[in-house]
């Protein structure tokens, strides 16, 4: 019997993405009463079309809630770089989850989880269930990997994707992909605005779990390191720490949904219609473009 297979769809990533491709050139596609929709017009485009590429059965699109999670307990500079969406940006998030709302998407959020929490969770609770394929741009995706669950990065327009597998991860980097989040510990993340361990970049932060496993190992076999990688450790332990709990996805989110809630239907000509009426004209071209 085949699986089910549940489309999980980064919200975040797939709106910011649309939203720069166009805002680049001042399109901001806007409505009527003139408010900005070009991320929100891209965004849908983009899911309807990985829905008729992947053929999924059912699908979930995950969402941060603000700024300020857990993470930043943890640690007050995470995320602290990242500039202030564009003002024309602010309005678009709820009009992402009314539109998909509207079409039929379950939307996902929790305040104080980042989308990767909840994207690892609704994993960790149907993995056995289903087939999983994750449609996002952020690499950090990896320590996910299972034999169940494929990674989507976007790559080129709303076709083209860098695909992962569990067995291409392994290949590729010769750990297992929870193991990542101990690699990124060593090496840090500026986008994300945790340092790591200073001097210790991405080469050798993989070199050293590839050898010793995880950052236990690398402890214990400090002896054994390199005196400028013993001493650059020794010194950022704490940071080291620090940094891998900030680098794990949390699996534990409860997932307050029934599966079969998710399950995708054919959608009625008049939808289209009405997403057409409410301003989104882009959308319902190019829905009708691909679902005659």
């Amino acid at each position: 019997m085949t699986k089910p297979h549940l489309l999980i769809i980064d919200g975040m990533a797939l709106l910011f993405r649309s939203f720069f491709a166009s805002a680049a050139m001042n399109q901001f596609i806007r409505l009527d009463d003139g408010t900005p929709s070009n991320g929100v017009q891209g965004f849908v485009r983009h899911v309807l079309t990985a829905q008729n590429i992947m053929k999924p059965t059912h699908l979930a699109v995950c969402w941060d809630m603000g700024a300020h999670t857990f993470r930043n307990d943890l640690y007050e500079g995470y995320k602290a770089n990242r500039p202030a969406p564009p003002e024309e940006m602010l309005p678009q998030f709820d009009m992402a989850k009314e539109v998909s709302a509207m079409i039929g998407w379950q939307n996902f959020g929790t305040h104080g989880l980042e989308a990767d929490d909840l994207i690892g969770s609704m994993i960790e609770k149907w993995k056995d269930e289903a087939q999983i394929t994750v449609i996002s741009g952020d690499k950090d995706l990896l320590q996910l990997l299972n034999p169940s669950t494929t990674i989507a990065f976007t790559k080129k327009g709303y076709t083209e994707y860098d695909v992962y597998t569990e067995s291409r991860f392994i290949e590729e980097y010769g750990i297992m992909p929870k193991q990542f989040a101990e690699v990124k510990a060593f090496m840090g993340d500026s986008s994300d605005g945790y340092p790591g361990v200073k001097g210790i970049g991405p080469k050798t932060a993989l070199q050293l779990i590839q050898n010793h496993g995880s950052i236990e190992g690398v402890l214990a076999a400090l002896p054994t390191l390199k005196p400028g990688q013993r001493i650059k450790i020794s010194e950022n332990e704490q940071m080291l720490r620090l940094s891998h709990q900030l680098a794990t996805i949390d699996c534990s989110a409860t997932i307050e949904c029934d599966f079969e809630a998710l399950r995708l239907t054919d959608y009625m000509p008049d939808l289209f219609e009405l997403i057409e009426q409410r301003g989104y004209r882009l959308i319902a071209k190019h829905a009708r473009a691909i679902y005659r």
